[in-house]
């Protein structure tokens, strides 16, 4: 045999190794309950390890879900959790920030919860600048409610709602969402699980409104369109000097939906939010530091 002989793993081990790294420590008691094989699985471990690594503190964290397969994941983690009602995902998360801006808030949502009753809240926090992270689900199908067409269904697909086939032009959420003028957008794909735990941690590092489009074949209603294995053939990485500052090279990027692009499509740094409040506060004579959410007393 010409191959190697590698060390045999043990799961004691392994174990240990897991729990010793602080893996854990984000993950609640509770076990997700999601369909086998469905990528929110590896989202959950992208977003725990991601804390993990940021060295943050689980009481400074809050996870804000709505409506669909993703509202469940405020219980699966070990943070403060807010499960709102469908849609309204953006402005109880604006307001949370609003309210505290030492917390760190992730908001988590399908396509339909983002881009159908949702979808009016995402320019808004996009141009304010909301110092949020939005964790776009997108399996192209509304899962929880058993398989009905969404607003990033492809043409063609067929579903309990299209059974003479989906006739609509899909949404094209990064294409919305670089318009609204978010400041840092990346896309990412379940089926790479290391990517996308690196890109996450990216989005949650970053100060101001940050889109992270996760792309999530739904195992039990799409059997056909957005699977594991045509999306593994469909995806690649962005090109090496794709310029992440400017706003038309990621429009471009965003465009090639038939090979979706993985990796930072944009960003760039300027006032948040609670910049600009701090601000106004200032000038109506308020006594607040720069970079503080807090007047003096």
């Amino acid at each position: 045999m010409s191959a190697e002989l590698k060390e045999p793993v043990y799961l004691e081990e392994k174990l240990k190794d897991i729990q010793d790294s602080g893996r854990l420590d984000f993950r609640s008691g509770s076990l997700p309950t999601w369909c086998p094989g469905c990528g929110y699985y590896s989202m959950t471990e992208g977003v725990t390890n991601s804390l993990n690594e940021l060295g943050l503190k689980n009481e400074n964290v809050v996870c804000v879900s709505g409506i669909g397969c993703a509202s469940r994941f405020p219980f699966f983690v070990d943070v403060y959790g807010f499960h709102t009602l469908h849609g309204r995902t953006l402005p109880v998360a604006t307001g949370i920030k609003t309210a505290n801006d030492d917390l760190t808030v992730v908001v988590v949502g399908g396509d339909g919860d983002g881009f159908a009753i949702g979808g009016g809240h995402i320019p808004h926090a996009a141009k304010r600048n909301v110092d949020i992270t939005y964790l776009l689900f997108d399996n192209g199908i509304y899962g929880l409610t058993k398989g009905q067409t969404s607003p990033t269904s492809s043409q063609g697909f067929k579903t309990s709602t299209t059974p003479y086939e989906n006739r609509e032009q899909p949404l094209k959420p990064l294409m919305m969402v670089l318009s609204y003028g978010a400041s840092w957008v990346g896309q990412a794909y379940a089926g790479h699980q290391h990517h996308l735990a690196d890109m996450i941690k990216q989005a949650i590092a970053h100060r101001g409104f940050s889109y992270l489009h996760i792309l999530s074949p739904c195992v039990t209603f799409d059997k056909t369109n957005m699977t594991y294995q045509n999306m593994s053939m469909a995806v690649r990485p962005l090109p090496e000097d794709h310029d992440t500052s400017s706003q038309m090279a990621a429009m471009r990027e965003a465009t090639k939906t038939d090979a979706p692009g993985l990796g930072v499509l944009f960003r760039e740094d300027r006032p948040t939010l609670g910049d600009n409040l701090d601000a106004i506060a200032r000038s109506a004579g308020a006594d607040i530091k720069p970079g503080t959410a807090q007047a003096a007393e």
